[in-house]
């Protein structure tokens, strides 16, 4: 159960698209970890929502960058850069003086989505079983390793 609900492929070319003449600007996600508990609770009650964090940048590379949508950089750009410059903070940068936020991405790094290795509390996700290219191996939050695998 997703607000807004999974769309078709018409919409999902259209979203590429709007990313390759950038009128979309930004890739996020909204990661909303429901449990499985909350998620049972049938249609009219379970919360809205799926695991998206965990997934989300190895889907950008898998589906926009190595199907060529999109650039390295420009789905970097779209992750950090641009939603930094919107919410007008000085993130998103590698400059001198800014904070040391990186993520290490391993773009060979190949494995197939399980729910159940989620540091997630969520485990729904339509990406269940998918291979995808391209995880994060580190991320360093204010100069401090904050996940290794």
């Amino acid at each position: 159960k997703m607000n807004p609900p999974l769309r078709t492929q018409k919409d999902v070319d259209a979203v590429i698209a709007g990313l390759r003449d950038n009128t979309i600007d930004v890739i996020a996600t909204d990661h909303a970890p429901h449990s499985p508990v909350e998620k049972a609770l049938g249609l009219q009650k379970a919360p809205f929502g799926i695991v998206g964090l965990e997934t989300c940048l190895p889907l950008v590379i898998t589906r926009l960058v190595n199907s060529g949508f999109l650039t390295l950089y420009e789905a970097i750009e779209k992750m950090t850069l641009n939603p930094a410059k919107i919410l007008n903070l000085k993130k998103g940068t590698l400059s001198e003086g800014a904070d040391a936020d990186i993520t290490i991405i391993d773009m060979e790094r190949e494995m197939i989505v399980d729910p159940s290795k989620f540091a997630s509390k969520g485990r729904n996700t339509p990406f269940s079983g998918l291979k995808l290219k391209g995880w994060s191996v580190m991320t360093i939050v204010n100069g401090k390793i904050v996940f290794q695998s």
